[in-house]
C-alpha cells in the first residue's frame, strides 16, 4: 500500500463559516488585523500577521502533494484513483497520515471543489499578491469550483472596483462580510470599525464585481437599549445592498469577550431569546425589494426554520416567528431547552409525544430535583456553540 509522507502539512486557521463545512481550508493571513470587536472571542491576544506569497505557495504545493499521495493510495487499493470510503478509512487509520491528509481526503470525498481562504480578512492582502496566490491555487489544484473568503467592509471599501474585478477573474467567487448591524450607533458601541456607509459601498462593489455576497447579521447586538434601531437600520442597509445571502448569527456573550464587561457594568442589557425573535421579525418585516436568501444556519439561532428567499418566502418566515411567539410560555421553555440542548430543529417537534415527554422529564429533573435555574442552564447550553 502507498505510504503517506509523515509530517506533510499546510497551515489552517481556527474558524470558517458553517456553509464552508465541506471546503478545503487554506490560511493566507493569520488572525484579524482589526481584532477590536467587543462581541468576538476569536483571535483575542493574537497578533495579525501577513503570510508571504512564498509561504502560501508552499502550502498550496503541500496540498497538491497530499492529493497525489491520496490518489496513489486509491490506485493501490484498487479504487482507480477515486477517493471512496475505503480510501478515506485507510487514511483515517493510517499511522503516518496527519490532520492535513485527513482534511484533504474528506474534501476530495465530498467532491464540492469549494475552497475557503482564511483568516478573518484575507482581502487586506495587496491585490496583486492575492490574485497571484489565487491563480497559483487554481493552477496547482484541479477541480476547484468556488473560492471564498471573509472580508471586512472597511477593507473592501478601500479597494477599487477594478481591483475586485481582478480578484474575481483570478478565482475569488464569494465574499463573507460580518456586517453585524446597519446602525452606526451599534457599530460604534461594539467597536466594529466600520460604518453603515462602508457596508453599503463595500457590498455594492462586491456584487458589481460579479462575486456572490453573504452579509452576516447579529440579532441581539443592540441589546435592550438599541434593539429597535438595530433591527430597522440593519434592514435599511440590507435593502440598499440586496446581498445574495443574509446569514443570521444571534449574539452570545461568554465571559471571554469584552462585551461581557459592558454587561457587568450595566452598559449593555442582553435580550431574552423571545426578544431576539421579535427583533428578527422587525428586521424581516422591513426588508423590501430584496431578492436575498436568508439563512439561520447556526445553532446559536433559536429558530432554524426562519429561512427562505425574498420576496416569496417572507410570509412563511414571519409565520414561523409568529408560531413561536404564540406558543404557551411552558411550550416556549420546552422548545428553548430542547433547541439549546441540540435535540430540536423544528417548533413542531415539541408536539411529538416522545420528544415532549423527554423534555418534560429533563425540565423536572433540572428544576425540581436539582434546583438548577433553567434560564442559566439554557444560556450555558447556547454558549457552548460559540
Amino acid at each position: 500500500m502507498t505510504v503517506l509522507t509523515r509530517g506533510l502539512s499546510f497551515e489552517q486557521g481556527p474558524i470558517r463559516p458553517p456553509s464552508e463545512a465541506s471546503s478545503l481550508l487554506l490560511r493566507f493571513t493569520r488572525n484579524c488585523p482589526w481584532n477590536k470587536c467587543t462581541f468576538c472571542p476569536v483571535y483575542k491576544g493574537t497578533p495579525f500577521e501577513r503570510r508571504s506569497l512564498r509561504e502560501i505557495k508552499k502550502d498550496i504545493d503541500a496540498v497538491a502533494q497530499i492529493i497525489d499521495e491520496i490518489k496513489a493510495l486509491s490506485w493501490s487499493l484498487g479504487e482507480g484513483g477515486e477517493v471512496t470510503e475505503p480510501v478515506v478509512r485507510a487514511i483515517m487509520t493510517s499511522n503516518t497520515a496527519g490532520h492535513c491528509h485527513r482534511h484533504v481526503a474528506a474534501w476530495l470525498y465530498w467532491g464540492t471543489g469549494h475552497v475557503f481562504i482564511q483568516d478573518a480578512n484575507s482581502l487586506i492582502m495587496k491585490t496583486d499578491d492575492l490574485a497571484e496566490a489565487l491563480r497559483y491555487l487554481k493552477e496547482r489544484i484541479r477541480g476547484i469550483t468556488r473560492i471564498t473568503s471573509y472580508a471586512r467592509s472597511s477593507t473592501l471599501s478601500r479597494k477599487s472596483l477594478e481591483e475586485l474585478k481582478i480578484l474575481k477573474e483570478a478565482g475569488l467567487s464569494r465574499i463573507h462580510v460580518g456586517m453585524e448591524s446597519g446602525s452606526d450607533k451599534v457599530l460604534a458601541f461594539v467597536k466594529k470599525g466600520a460604518t453603515a456607509k462602508q457596508h453599503v459601498d463595500a457590498g455594492l462593489k462586491v456584487i458589481e464585481a460579479g462575486m456572490t455576497l453573504s452579509e452576516y447579521i447579529m440579532p441581539g447586538l443592540g441589546g435592550k437599549e438599541m434593539t429597535f434601531e438595530h433591527a430597522v437600520e440593519t434592514a435599511r442597509v440590507l435593502n440598499e445592498i440586496n446581498p445574495h445571502f443574509i446569514r443570521l448569527r444571534s449574539l452570545r456573550i461568554p465571559p471571554v469577550v469584552p462585551l461581557y464587561e459592558d454587561v457587568q457594568k450595566g452598559r449593555f442589557t442582553p435580550l431574552h431569546d423571545d426578544e431576539v425573535v421579535r427583533e428578527i421579525r422587525i428586521m424581516i418585516e422591513r426588508l423590501e425589494g430584496v431578492t436575498s436568501t436568508l439563512t439561520s444556519d447556526h445553532i446559536m439561532n433559536l429558530l432554524e426554520e426562519v429561512q427562505g428567499t425574498f420576496p416569496e418566502d417572507k410570509p412563511k418566515m414571519l409565520a414561523v416567528i409568529d408560531e413561536y411567539l404564540e406558543l404557551p410560555e411552558h411550550d416556549k421553555l420546552l422548545f428553548r431547552l430542547g433547541r439549546r440542548g441540540g435535540t430540536l430543529r423544528s417548533i413542531r417537534q415539541i408536539y411529538d409525544p416522545d420528544v415532549r415527554s423527554r423534555l418534560e422529564v429533563a425540565l423536572k429533573e433540572l428544576t425540581t430535583e436539582t434546583g438548577f435555574d433553567v434560564e442559566t442552564l439554557i444560556k450555558e447550553l447556547a454558549d457552548r456553540y460559540i
